[in-house]
């Protein structure tokens, strides 16, 4: 009867080692599940690239306005009224056109009442007004009918030879302007255009200190005044140069010094301090360390790895 009665809690035995093998079992496999899933995580996802050699140029781009150097002021050569007026404003005119007729107010008033008493006198009182030079009409001060005195501004014509572009350069850059230099222009839109260093203000804003560069066009394309173009001024020129993108740059917060992440194996990147040359769009020269073709550079994912980082290369 005693062996009898044992047997139950015997069995007891059995069923709660047997669940506590079969947790253990299952803790086990969970454990080693999130092990693995954590070493998936600890590794960054990111791209690379690789070193090339470039023709990098160092330029800054600085403002040209459009202007015309050389205004000539159409005045009246007597007192009296205008009686035709051809000038109209934004019109080209020639040298020798015929711009104003003003009749004197003498003339106005007498008539032909002399003409009358002597004919062998031509007595007209009409004064012809011809453009000194070719150019635009970009002002006009007065119409038919108007009442002007001798010496008055009747418009303002300006020389289309003396079109020029007017850049103001900083005077620490000027050692990168050569007279005669040519310069590339880009217009608002994208157009280019080539010009060429005419000459040099011979003054520096007081403010500013920056001294006026005087930019003749190569071309006789028509362009409005006032017109503000970007000048490009290159202050070095190297080729074949070893180059990576911007993006695989790294630096601190003060920008003093930087480095690049670059694989020793397909899963690890440490970090590589270098120096920095000629910037350009979206190349950086590199001046050390010399880098190999076979070099690995992460490229994006970089940003905040620490050194000896564990990463994922990915498409």
């Amino acid at each position: 009867m005693k062996i009898l009665t044992r047997y139950p809690a015997i069995k007891c035995l059995f069923a709660v080692a047997g669940i506590s093998l079969c947790l253990g079992s299952c803790k086990s496999d969970t454990k080693a599940e999130g092990d693995d899933d954590a070493n998936v995580k600890a590794q960054t996802p990111v791209t690379v690239t690789t070193v090339d050699q470039s023709s990098l140029t160092d330029y800054i781009d600085l403002n040209a306005t459009s202007v015309f150097q050389q205004k000539n002021y159409i005045k009246s050569n007597a007192n009296g009224y205008i009686q035709q007026a051809n000038a109209l404003p934004g019109h080209f005119v020639n040298k020798g056109d015929l711009l104003f007729i003003v009749k004197t107010k003498e003339a106005q008033a007498i008539g032909n009442s002399i003409n009358v008493l002597d004919t062998t006198l031509k007595f007209s009182g009409v004064n012809k007004i011809k453009s000194p030079g070719p150019g635009y009409v970009s002002q006009l001060n007065h119409q038919t009918g108007d009442y002007v005195q001798d010496g008055e501004a009747l418009a303002t014509i300006s020389d289309r030879s003396s079109f020029v572009f007017l850049m103001q350069v900083p005077y620490e850059l000027r050692q990168y302007i050569k007279q005669g230099e040519n310069i590339e222009l880009t217009l608002p839109g994208g157009q280019t255009l080539s010009s060429q260093v005419a000459s040099f203000m011979p003054s520096v804003d007081t403010v500013a200190q920056t001294q006026g560069v005087v930019l003749k066009l190569n071309s006789g394309q028509q362009i409005p005044e006032n017109l503000v173009a970007k000048a490009r001024i290159v202050k070095s020129q190297k080729t074949k140069s070893i180059a990576l993108p911007k993006s695989a740059i790294l630096s601190n917060e003060t920008q003093t010094e930087f480095w690049v992440m670059k694989l020793i194996n397909p899963t690890t990147a440490v970090k590589v301090p270098v120096t920095k040359g000629i910037e350009t769009g979206n190349r950086v020269e590199i001046l050390s360390p010399k880098f190999s073709n076979q070099d690995k550079i992460i490229v994006t994912g970089n940003y905040g790895l620490a050194d000896t980082a564990k990463v994922k290369i990915v498409q």
